[in-house]
């Protein structure tokens, strides 16, 4: 490492400091130096009596800059990209992740000036540095840069066959079935199901724009870009996932729907896959779904104490009828789910019906749904009632027969669990009121209504306290002169510079007692039962929210995001 001469006379020094070298133990060094010359560091290694990760360490708190183990680091691959794989080698650096305009870059020698001015011209960014060992560099960049050149390499390959098959007097859907059975285009569809699985994503999503084709994955709920191969390739591509899925690749003017199912290393995969014509081609968005995933309990999905013991009454209760309440991909499944697992037992009859069957659970009897069979979440609700359950989970109720099926089960002894997308708690309420649902059959089988969203946690390896602006304070209704101390992400490798990492739910709990019944008799509005439900110790979500910023487990600007839609 080329540190100034200034810092490599205090290095001995320091490692003595710390208690990592003995005064000995220099001297003996600065005796070898002495003789066959060489660096401080480097003769110290040789001679067995530090690691290059102790040095590193000592020097990145000597000259204050940030020490990084790149073990587990995940490149974002549209940062890494703006630097050639040749520059990264001859100054032993690699980009790790972008924040606003500053790219942050772990280097061997976090002090050359040379290589950062270098850096910072070909990407046109502001550099930040962290220090981190030779070996962890080398590690990094021999295992991203072979990744994204195989990824590149793949799209190249399908590039020139697809060039090489141009003029060919075929048709063209015989032209793109060739096209998706062909190894290049299989090999980047595979590499880029790894790829997504590696980085933990949920979704992936491969979307044709007017000149070229955009794949993102879903991670911790939020899009990211990873590649844009050529506009031609995007049919190909397309194609092969729906040969894939079982799809007719013959028909582009309509939405289709399928699966396929796919191990990954040690996962085996339940890929859900949809597609969409858009003006500029057919939009594919796949679902990951793992068969091996383990499912949370209800004491770890962030139920509050209290919340937690209301909902663990209810689901105990032999009959009635028990919603989860939120939008789209707002974890209302798992929480289903977490639930179901909670009573399941031998000596009860559990049915459920669902799009998907996201996880496979121990006796209990599952039906997916399959509108072309017949198979509705209406009927299939009422062939299950023929089935003596005790139990019975709808995945969503989406119309008014689903509805009235499910409420009439509840009233008849069976205790019912379902979803729907609403706002809120009490929204859901209003929502079956919407549907035709007599005010008076929801009051006498509705137990509780459970409303929930998901905020990404604050990374723990790079979480540091800050001062929320004015401006924020202000929208969450927190005083400025609070000494509450408030946390965000700074950013590093094991969030890939978003400063999150993970997500957990906010959940609240409308138990429907004596006076919100009779609210709902009454045809009350949703913000006057909503009203009446914190008079009797209702805790809404952004109160949840708040909690758990701080507590120091999310962001202030995460908790806004989720509850801006709702009037506490």
């Amino acid at each position: 490492m080329a540190v100034p001469l200034q810092k490599k006379k205090m290095l001995g020094e320091m490692l003595i400091a710390e208690g990592i070298i003995t005064r000995g133990q220099l001297e003996r060094t600065l005796a070898e130096q002495k003789l066959h010359g060489g660096r401080l560091g480097v003769i110290l290694r040789n001679l067995g009596y530090v690691s290059e990760e102790a040095i590193i360490k000592v020097l990145g708190k000597q000259m204050g800059i940030p020490h990084m183990s790149l073990d587990n680091v995940i490149v974002e691959p549209d940062i890494a990209k703006m630097i050639p794989e040749t520059v990264a080698r001859r100054y032993q650096a690699i980009p790790l992740y972008k924040k606003g305009n500053i790219i942050t870059v772990a280097m061997v020698d976090p002090l050359n000036v040379f290589a950062i001015d270098d850096i910072r011209r070909i990407t046109g960014s502001d550099i930040q540095t962290v220090v981190s060992t030779e070996r962890d560099i080398l590690k990094s960049i021999d295992r991203f840069y072979s990744v994204s050149s195989s990824m590149q390499d793949a799209i190249k390959d399908f590039a020139s066959q697809a060039a090489a098959e141009e003029g060919i007097d075929e048709r063209p859907i015989a032209l793109e079935a060739k096209a998706a059975d062909e190894t290049p285009v299989i090999k980047l569809v595979n590499m880029m199901i790894t790829q997504a699985v590696k980085d933990g994503a949920s979704d992936i999503h491969v979307e044709p724009d007017e000149k070229a084709t955009r794949i993102r994955y879903r991670v911790d709920g939020i899009l990211h870009e990873v590649m844009n191969p050529p506009k031609h390739l995007q049919s190909g591509i397309s194609s092969r996932i729906k040969i894939m899925a079982s799809l007719d690749i013959s028909e582009k003017r309509v939405p289709q729907d399928g699966r396929l199912n796919m191990n990954v290393g040690e996962k085996s995969l339940d890929i859900r896959v949809s597609t969409l014509p858009t003006i500029f081609g057919e939009k594919v968005v796949m679902r990951l779904l793992d068969k091996g995933a383990i499912l949370p309990g209800l004491e770890e999905i962030g139920f509050s104490t209290a919340a937690l013991n209301k909902v663990k009454k209810m689901i105990t209760k032999p009959y009635g009828f028990i919603l989860v309440s939120g939008p789209t991909g707002s974890g209302k499944t798992t929480t289903l789910y977490s639930a179901l697992n909670t009573i399941n037992s031998m000596e009860k009859n559990i049915i459920t019906i669902e799009d998907p069957v996201e996880y496979q659970l121990n006796i209990v009897n599952q039906v997916q749904i399959n509108p072309k069979a017949g198979v509705t979440f209406a009927t299939g609700l009422r062939s299950i009632l023929r089935q003596d359950p005790d139990i019975i989970m709808v995945g969503e109720v989406r119309d008014k027969e689903t509805a009235v099926i499910a409420i009439q089960a509840a009233l008849t002894g069976h205790l019912v669990f379902s979803t729907l997308h609403t706002n809120d708690a009490p929204g859901a309420i209003a929502r079956l009121v919407d549907m035709g649902i007599e005010p008076f059959l929801i009051a006498s089988s509705l137990m509780v209504v459970v409303g929930q969203r998901l905020v990404r946690k604050v990374c723990q390896k790079c979480k540091r306290a800050y001062k929320p602006t004015a401006e924020l304070l202000k929208e969450l209704e927190i005083s400025e002169t609070s000494d509450i101390t408030f946390v965000e992400g700074a950013g590093c490798q094991n969030c890939r510079g978003t400063g999150y990492s993970g997500r957990i739910a906010l959940f609240e709990v409308l138990v429907i007692d004596e006076a919100i019944r009779n609210l709902i008799i009454a045809k009350a509005s949703t913000t006057t039962i909503r009203a009446a439900a914190f008079k009797t110790g209702f805790t809404g979500l952004r109160e949840e929210g708040l909690d758990k910023a701080i507590k120091g487990i999310t962001t202030l600007e995460e908790v806004l995001r989720v509850t801006q839609e709702i009037v506490e």
